[in-house]
């Protein structure tokens, strides 16, 4: 069990001697090891700098001494690092990187490592990470490392106030696929963030750690996120991931905003990714990329619920549950006759509280507001203001429902102009 330390920092233990139980030295600590997944935040073991190189020791083979230089047990063994350990290395993988916090939604720059001996579940302690600093003590506790005395320092960098973010809210960014895969992250906590927020964080990444970021999440995630991302920034993250992959987050997304994406890339990347996508998510994009983008229908979704104009209560109910889109987006069903043409319109509300025998025709709305097909976005946004709308139907020349126009559309293309 370690004996004097209670609290220590990265920036105070690296370099720190380490000795063997005769008290010859041995080398210097140049890295700590830390675990991940069950293990994570526990320091597995010291990388020294030894004469022979970098070397890597279990950290249950290394005791702290009253001097506060570490000593190696007598039978503790040193091992090449190879480079392939599964490990994250606090200097080498944190220090002056950025990495998310997930719990303040942003990205931050890590400027030293907090330590601290933990209880280990009845087998003595453990050293553990407890928190990342990101604010000015870490900076000027690095800055004046080996200036001035220890206690001094310390004493000094205490007046400033700290700006530290818990291990548990630390999602590292690491934009080499190899590393990746070898630290085995998965980004869970960021991927319970809202999409908006994500969207925020991948915008203050340089290019290459978005990318590595976007890939990390599944394809539901990052198709809603990248529905949150501004045009430009969209087309050059999708630009940078291969077809399949691509493809994969584009089916996911809403129709109308998949063909808009899809719009803004040269004509051979986006059939690379087209041809990729199943056939009847491919055919609604294709049918969507037809229109002009600043009409209703470049502006509609395909996703919405039709039911015949004789179907009742419990017919749309059905509907509604064998929805596969996005079922926060529906606020009406709409009925339609033999040739699909729109015969009415119910709000969700009149749905949901009506007998299940009830037919629909009952519920609608017969002066239902409708746009056409080939109608100007400013037209329609005209529309939803003058009829304070939560969503339009978009009709044909043969007045076919052919899409629907969404408030979230319209605040999205007027944003655009801004």
């Amino acid at each position: 069990m370690p004996e004097p330390l209670v609290f220590e920092t990265l920036t105070a233990v690296l370099g720190t001697p380490v000795t063997s139980t005769r008290g010859w030295l041995r080398g210097k600590l140049r890295d700590v090891a830390v675990g991940t997944g069950a293990e994570a935040g526990r320091v597995a073991g010291l990388v020294l700098k030894t004469r022979k190189g970098l070397e890597l020791v279990a950290s249950k083979d290394v005791r702290w001494t009253p001097s506060g230089a570490l000593e190696l047990r007598a039978d503790a063994v040193l091992s090449p690092l190879r480079g392939d350990e599964n490990f994250i290395f606090l200097r080498q993988d944190l220090l002056d990187r950025q990495i998310i916090d997930v719990h303040g939604r942003k990205v931050v720059r890590v400027n030293d490592v907090n330590l601290r001996w933990m209880s280990a579940n009845g087998s003595g302690e453990q050293l553990c990470v407890t928190e990342v600093e990101v604010g000015l003590r870490g900076a000027l506790r690095r800055l004046l490392t080996g200036t001035l005395p220890r206690r001094t320092l310390e004493n000094l960098v205490t007046r400033v106030p700290a700006r530290v973010i818990p291990w548990n809210f630390v999602d590292m960014v690491e934009a080499d696929p190899a590393r990746r895969v070898k630290l085995k992250i998965e980004h869970e906590r960021l991927a319970q963030l809202h999409p908006s927020d994500i969207a925020d964080i991948l915008e203050d990444l340089a290019p290459a750690e978005r990318e590595a970021v976007l890939r990390t999440l599944d394809e539901e995630v990052a198709a809603d996120t990248l529905e949150e991302i501004e045009p430009k920034m969209q087309k050059s993250l999708v630009q940078a991931l291969d077809s399949e992959t691509a493809a994969g987050i584009v089916e996911e997304m809403d129709p109308s905003a998949a063909a808009d994406l899809l719009a803004e890339l040269p004509e051979a990347r986006s059939e690379a990714i087209l041809r990729e996508m199943d056939p009847e998510e491919r055919r609604e994009v294709r049918e969507l990329l037809e229109f002009r983008e600043d009409s209703a229908a470049g502006r509609m979704t395909t996703e919405y619920i039709a039911v015949p104009r004789n179907a009742t209560v419990a017919d749309g109910i059905r509907a509604l549950r064998a929805f596969e889109g996005d079922p926060e987006t529906i606020t009406e069903i709409y009925l339609i006759d033999e040739k699909e043409v729109l015969c009415g319109v119910i709000p969700l509300a009149r749905l949901i509280l009506a007998r299940p025998e009830t037919r629909l025709e009952v519920l609608s709305d017969r002066r239902f507001i409708c746009c056409r097909a080939d109608q100007h976005e400013d037209e329609v946004a005209e529309i939803f203001d003058k009829y304070n709308l939560r969503a339009l139907p978009v009709i044909d020349g043969r007045d076919r429902l052919v899409g629907v126009v969404e408030a979230d559309h319209v605040i999205a293309f007027l944003r655009e102009r801004q």
